[in-house]
């Protein structure tokens, strides 16, 4: 299992827009049409990474409690599906189904969207505001595959409930860990 840091894009960047096929509905979706009302989260993921499986019913948890508080969830897999193919479209909108996915599962072929992000993990968590500028890049929560402690989303939470409540979010965010993002050749 890597252990990657996610890279921690600047705080008040501005989200890069992009149109991905969502691979549960087939349809190519826009930020602007998935934004929230209030806040957006964009988790970069994919189908095998054990960092990704440890915390994705948090995940899920997560996006359908605060998408009655105008948060939106997006989650992009930008993995190269040539060398990677559980990472690819087929595959994803499996993993989307089983799962109950509250969220779009958007394919990043080309990872121009990963790229523009800096995106270098999975899970890769970036929370955004009502105007899209970042005010959270970081963990989920402390918990790791094996390392004991439990899955809370208490970090991402924490985000969450300050920008929702017009608070200022901490400086000090912890870096997100997690498998490489599978770069194409």
């Amino acid at each position: 299992m890597a252990n990657t840091a996610s890279n921690m894009l600047p705080l008040g960047s501005e989200a890069t827009d992009f149109k991905l096929i969502d691979t549960i509905s087939n349809e190519v979706l826009s930020l602007e049409q998935l934004k929230g009302e209030k806040a957006t989260v964009i988790v970069f993921i994919c189908n095998h990474c054990p960092f990704v499986i440890h915390v994705n019913h948090e995940l899920i948890r997560m996006a359908q409690e605060y998408k009655e508080k105008g948060v939106g969830f997006i989650a992009i897999s930008s993995n190269d599906s040539v060398n990677y193919p559980q990472d690819g479209p087929e595959m994803m909108k499996k993993v989307a189904l089983d799962l109950s996915y509250p969220f779009p599962y958007l394919y990043d072929e080309s990872q121009e969207v990963a790229k523009a992000y800096q995106a270098a993990c999975t899970p890769d968590n970036y929370v955004f505001d009502k105007d899209l500028k970042l005010v959270y890049r970081g963990q989920i929560d402390n918990s790791r595959p094996g390392n004991g402690v439990p899955v809370s989303g208490t970090d991402l939470r924490e985000a969450l409930d300050l920008l929702l409540a017009g608070k200022t979010l901490h400086g000090q965010q912890k870096p997100s860990m997690g498998c490489n993002i599978k770069w194409k050749a």
